[in-house]
């Protein structure tokens, strides 16, 4: 394999990397493409559009959409990298992202190597920034690591051992030093100028005691408001207690009533998703564990730009009476642990029902699920798994769980447990293995 093939093979596994995320933007910018390159990463990637841009201006005329900028290498030759991130951060807007390809660290004796045996005939790099480093220059400015993974743990292929060190970099704790790059993704940290809409859906089954209760606990959040209850085959009267309240409580926002025809909750929260207006999208279970009145600082949250997928938290409080068993707590800790180690992300609770997001990342999440796999009953793991791969910036939110006042829990402790336990592998195997080339495949240096 000559150096043109081994250049080409180790830019496919990092493009593949890098394409994880970028098909679901509009666009990827590659940012000042260095000569050497020659745009072989960028023709790569698996993208919608991809462009260069070599100033700001270029860049800012693509301020309207959700874009993904690239810089492949450019930092290992910058002598002043907070300059370079604060110029970004400066025209880009809050759903797009910065996806660095940095050179490993660790390796940096081995590009003196290859000059030596004249496989790189380019300048050499010079500076090799730590993963700590990048996360305080970030910091610095105001940007936000939502997503950090290593690429290309082999650059030759091997037969086909190289396919699998390359498949199982995400898994393997020797990858970070043995891996050529550092994929990176950014969160540019911007408050919101205005108050975004907010459309609040709430499932309902068998909730009949807590419809007035909700609608009277939604705090005025000082924006566009409207609640949507999706009510799922209910035996208790539901669906005409909410029939009836409307009227007397659409004056305070606009409610929309619907019935799902599937069944579960991840169904309802779809249906309603679908059908809500408001820019930013969140659940409230009716059960009313989780007070309203609480609803405002998941909104706040947001507007700071502490994150734009805000996650609740139930377990770093007290819980009120009987609001959780002993089992299911437990469970909840295990899953929150175990989410946290596979997706990367900082997760307190991987099961709470409240979580907000924005209408423009929702959309993104249901064409990640419509590649990934339809494979959640629940709803908490498909919104939490392309959260964490589409770097939107995972906050916790914690809150005081309190125990239920009318009916009972449909939640059954081993029967869900294990299915949860099932997805969690899920996502294990097909979130942190990294992906196959799909341009080596049609080349054939991959097994299909």
């Amino acid at each position: 394999m000559n150096a043109q093939k081994i250049a080409r093979y180790a830019f496919s596994w990092i493009a593949a990397e890098v394409s994880t995320l970028a098909r679901y933007y509009d666009c990827v910018v590659q940012w000042r493409p260095r000569a050497e390159e020659q745009g072989q990463l960028l023709e790569l990637i698996d993208s919608p559009k991809k462009v260069t841009a070599s100033d700001l201006e270029e860049l800012k005329a693509y301020g309207h959409q959700s874009i993904l900028v690239l810089l492949n290498g450019n930092l290992n030759y910058d002598h002043d990298i907070q300059a370079t991130l604060a110029s970004l951060h400066s025209v880009l807007n809050r759903s797009s992202r910065v996806v660095l390809v940095s050179y490993n660290s660790y390796l940096a004796w081995g590009y003196k190597v290859a000059r030596w045996l004249r496989l790189r005939k380019d300048e050499l790099p010079t500076t090799f920034i730590t993963r700590e480093s990048l996360r305080t220059l970030a910091k610095l400015s105001q940007f936000e690591v939502v997503r950090s993974r290593p690429a290309c743990a082999s650059p030759l292929r091997l037969k086909s051992l190289g396919n699998l060190l390359n498949r199982s970099a995400g898994l393997n704790p020797l990858s970070r030093i043995m891996s050529l790059a550092e994929v990176t993704v950014l969160r540019p940290q911007i408050p919101s100028a205005q108050r975004p809409s907010l459309s609040i859906v709430v499932p309902t089954r068998n909730e009949r005691g807590n419809i007035r209760a909700v609608l009277e606990r939604i705090p005025d959040l000082g924006c566009q408001l409207e609640v949507l209850f999706v009510e799922g085959h209910s035996k208790d009267g539901t669906w005409e207690e909410i029939q009836k309240l409307i009227p007397e409580y659409q004056h305070r926002f606009p409610i929309l009533a619907m019935q799902q025809s599937g069944i579960g909750k991840c169904d309802a929260v779809r249906l309603g998703f679908s059908k809500a207006s408001g820019e930013l999208l969140t659940i409230l279970d009716a059960d009313l564990t989780m007070p309203p009145e609480l609803l405002g600082r998941f909104y706040d949250a947001y507007l700071a730009g502490l994150g734009d997928f805000v996650n609740g938290n139930r377990l770093t409080y007290p819980m009120e009476g009987k609001a959780m068993r002993f089992l299911n707590r437990l469970g909840n800790l295990f899953f929150a642990k175990a989410l946290s180690t596979v997706l990367e992300a900082p997760l307190g609770d991987s099961l709470c029902g409240t979580k907000l997001v924005t209408r423009d990342a929702y959309r993104r999440m249901c064409h990640w699920r419509a590649d990934f796999g339809d494979f959640d009953p629940f709803g908490d793991f498909e919104l939490l798994f392309p959260a964490a791969t589409l770097g939107l910036g995972i906050i916790d939110m914690p809150i005081r769980y309190r125990d239920r006042t009318y009916g009972s829990t449909n939640i059954s402790r081993f029967r869900h447990g294990f299915i949860l336990l099932k997805m969690t592998a899920v996502g294990l195997l097909r979130v942190r293995l990294s992906p196959n080339p799909v341009n080596l495949q049609r080349a054939g240096d991959l097994p299909k």
